[in-house]
């Protein structure tokens, strides 16, 4: 299996709702034969009519059958929040719910049992078989008032941002693994790539957004062929077909088919190797709640929030993670990924812009540059300089009273209300 397959499998597996119902109505069934199979070896049976019985377990398949279309109803509840209320990219996110995805499948389960169980009573009620289909249900209504609170509590704006946070913070580990040392040494291109010998270029077959690729994999295959891979495009973006994806360097050579294989693309980004894809999923958030139609500023301080949490921990982290050599010190592999000014222009230009009218905004993000200028290296500093006098201009321009452009000008952490 290849590393593409495997990515798609695991993808698969991820985001699909209505694999762990089907694998559940599989066990349910396999349940039910394993105890008819009991009560018959034993030879137990209840002692109840058989006319109570099918009454019985008709109302708690019904039962049942109503979380089910109840799960449906919170899915599709949380996917129109998520598109009007904060943004279209965290649809994937209430998809990957593990709490709905398994609360689905116990009611799956029970739902089916119970039909099996139902439909072998006849002149007698299997005992086990029925004591199963009882409490079962009795403990899917626990599953149930657990899945309330735990969904009702989870489309809160907060949790959504809190959990694309450290969603965002876990892929910023993955990507850039190594805490930096000296502020943000860029390595010059290697002697091959100087030169321009590019040895032929990989074009792009299907139009997509890179999701992820395998470094590793290609590392190993450019070591094989002793040569250099480049991937061209970063993670998240839009190739079209015809695009080139990668290029080789040096004497060896690779199949297409074999480096196509190390790539996946597809119609939507993710933040499995993309950090850059979080700071864009809460700026969104940002944006939507301070739009005329929301007016929600207190929802953009949150998302500022999370901003701060990743920008912290993205700058004091050693951004070259694009070069990746061999056990013998040889360049085989090279890619970019979002560097310094990329991930500080995309967590601050639009919440600024959007934001121009509300002190509230304009304080917490003051507070936090102000943070983050204190603890990075000097010279991505600069960079955060660089917004906050921008920062301070756009208050001048956007408050006339001096009284409000004095407010606007000094930090907070809440926003409104904290201490400077």
């Amino acid at each position: 299996m290849t590393w593409l397959q495997r990515y798609r499998l695991k993808s698969f597996l991820l985001n699909s709702v209505w694999l762990p119902p089907l694998v559940a109505i599989l066990a349910a069934l396999l349940a039910n034969q394993l105890a008819q199979s009991a009560d018959r070896l034993l030879g137990w049976r209840a002692q109840v009519g058989v006319a109570a019985s099918q009454g019985v377990l008709t109302a708690l398949a019904s039962a049942m059958l109503t979380f089910i279309v109840f799960v449906f109803s919170i899915l599709l509840l949380a996917v129109q929040l998520a598109s009007a209320q904060l943004t279209p990219r965290v649809i994937a996110h209430f998809y990957r719910n593990w709490t709905l995805r398994l609360s689905l499948a116990i009611f799956v389960f029970v739902f089916t049992f119970d039909l099996a169980v139902l439909s072998r009573i006849d002149a007698s009620v299997p005992r086990l078989s029925a004591l199963l289909a009882a409490y079962g249900t009795v403990a899917a209504i626990g599953v149930f008032l657990y899945m309330i609170d735990k969904v009702g509590k989870s489309l809160r704006p907060i949790s959504v941002l809190t959990s694309i946070g450290k969603t965002g913070h876990d892929v910023i580990v993955e990507v850039y693994p190594q805490r930096v040392t000296s502020a943000g040494k860029v390595p010059g291109p290697s002697s091959a790539m100087s030169t321009g010998d590019c040895r032929r270029t990989v074009e792009n077959v299907s139009p997509g957004v890179v999701l992820a690729f395998d470094p590793v994999g290609l590392t190993a295959l450019a070591r094989r062929a002793d040569c250099l891979i480049e991937v061209v495009p970063q993670v998240g973006d839009f190739v079209a077909k015809g695009d080139p994806l990668f290029r080789l360097y040096g004497a060896g050579d690779v199949d297409d088919g074999t480096l196509r294989q190390s790539i996946a693309i597809g119609a939507e980004r993710t933040m499995e190797q993309d950090p850059a894809f979080a700071f864009r999923i809460i700026v969104d958030v940002a944006a939507k709640a301070l739009s005329p139609a929301i007016n929600d500023p207190t929802t953009a301080v949150l998302a500022i929030d999370q901003l701060h949490h990743l920008l912290r921990s993205v700058g004091l982290r050693d951004l070259d993670t694009g070069h990746v050599r061999d056990e013998t010190g040889r360049l085989r592999l090279v890619y970019r990924t979002p560097d310094w000014d990329d991930l500080v222009a995309l967590a601050v230009t639009e919440i600024r812009h959007y934001g121009r009218d509300s002190i509230q905004v304009a304080r917490r993000m003051r507070a936090m540059l102000e943070s983050l200028i204190r603890v990075v290296p000097q010279e991505r500093a600069v960079r955060l300089q660089e917004e906050l006098d921008l920062l301070r201009r756009t208050a001048e321009r956007a408050f006339l009273d001096a009284e409000d452009r004095v407010r606007a000008d000094r930090a907070d952490s809440l926003g409104m209300g904290g201490a400077p």
